[in-house]
């Protein structure tokens, strides 16, 4: 199968390009007040909700003024926030380095950023990190590495770190998709120039491992992956024929073309509740660079999509969550480097409010 490329992030200088986030970077605290984080001038900086659901900062997390403009961010049950970004190293080579930082309660100052080393210890930069922290509190980090395949960093129950495991693979998405299914357990999901691919845990705390390539045709750069009621992942992704295809593993669903795309470019996805209904809510952007919005039932496929525009143009389809009721929250970043959100109105439907910039 020839996979048809989506690449925003793979300049001839190998850097990630404009800004890029993966993960929760609109994250909700234990609390139930929400915190934005944006890679802007080599820094990390926060905007964060306040009691009144009025946002204040931004505010500077640090980074030196070295940080690339990507950030992955994961978050657990403890609603702790965990970030990885990149940066370069000082040998002035073109290398680069993932670096580490952690915001444990909405609002306060983050941990220290640390260097996480690289799978490769020295290399160009070969992808972008995702992370997924269990139930545990176990942070992973995944990335691509040098041989194409995927590596993983993962920390142990005292706090220290596992060396870098090597997963194996090749040609894998640069913008891996890291998940937790109901059962605790780790996955990644990623493609290659053939199709998709997963690696599982097959216990808590273990090192995932892959399983074979399903042959398919893809658009790599689009994946996007959701926990369902049953406790296994759906992910989501373009296929290049102008369909979102849907993949559950775990539920027996092959790949399946359900819903006409409205752009070509990547996809986000959250559960949510609307009319009391848990539901999958997607977004992608349109060929003018707005947001649409598409929802359906839950692990109903068959029930498809119809996608309604909201919002200005922005660089990516947004970052969707819920707040802790189960409604929708969407953030986004703007072509002048804004932030713009919106969240779902208590009204049937899906109805939303109307955008307002940070």
């Amino acid at each position: 199968m020839v996979n048809r490329k989506y690449a925003p992030d793979d300049p001839a200088n190998g850097s990630p390009g404009a800004p890029r986030m993966h993960g929760v970077w609109l994250a909700r605290g234990a609390e139930g007040r929400f915190s934005v984080y944006v890679p802007r001038d080599g820094e990390v900086i926060r905007w964060t909700e306040g009691a009144d659901g009025r946002f204040t900062g931004p505010v500077s997390l640090g980074g030196g003024g070295e940080l690339w403009p990507y950030l992955g961010v994961g978050q657990g049950p403890d609603r702790y926030v965990h970030l990885v970004g990149i940066r370069p190293t000082d040998t002035g080579d073109g290398h680069v380095e993932l670096v580490y930082s952690a915001q444990f309660q909405t609002g306060r100052p983050n941990v220290e950023w640390k260097s996480f080393g690289h799978s490769n210890t020295k290399a160009p930069w070969y992808g972008n990190p995702a992370v997924a922290v269990d139930p545990q509190g176990r942070v992973y980090v995944f990335t691509r590495n040098g041989g194409g395949g995927v590596s993983c960093r993962a920390r142990k129950d005292n706090g220290a770190w596992h060396p870098w495991w090597d997963l194996k693979g090749n040609n894998t998405d640069r913008n891996p998709v890291a998940m937790i299914t109901g059962a605790g357990l780790v996955e990644l999901y990623t493609s290659t120039h053939q199709g998709l691919r997963r690696y599982i845990q097959k216990e808590s705390g273990a090192m995932p491992v892959a399983e074979d390539v399903l042959v398919t045709p893809l658009v790599q750069g689009t994946l996007a992956a959701v926990t369902g009621p049953s406790g296994h992942v759906t992910a989501f992704y373009a296929d290049g024929l102008g369909k979102i295809c849907a993949w559950s593993p775990g539920r027996g669903l092959a790949p399946t073309p359900f819903a006409d795309a409205i752009g070509t470019g990547p996809i986000t996805a959250v559960n949510c509740l609307i009319d009391g209904y848990e539901c999958t809510l997607l977004a992608q952007c349109d060929e003018q660079g707005r947001t649409a919005f598409a929802a359906y039932l839950t692990e109903r496929e068959e029930t498809g999509l119809n996608w309604t525009v909201s919002g200005p143009p922005v660089t990516n389809p947004p970052v969707l969550t819920t707040d802790a009721a189960g409604a929708a929250v969407a953030a986004a970043l703007t072509p002048d480097g804004g932030v713009v959100l919106t969240r779902q109105k208590d009204e049937p439907g899906l109805a939303l409010e109307a955008w307002t910039r940070l």
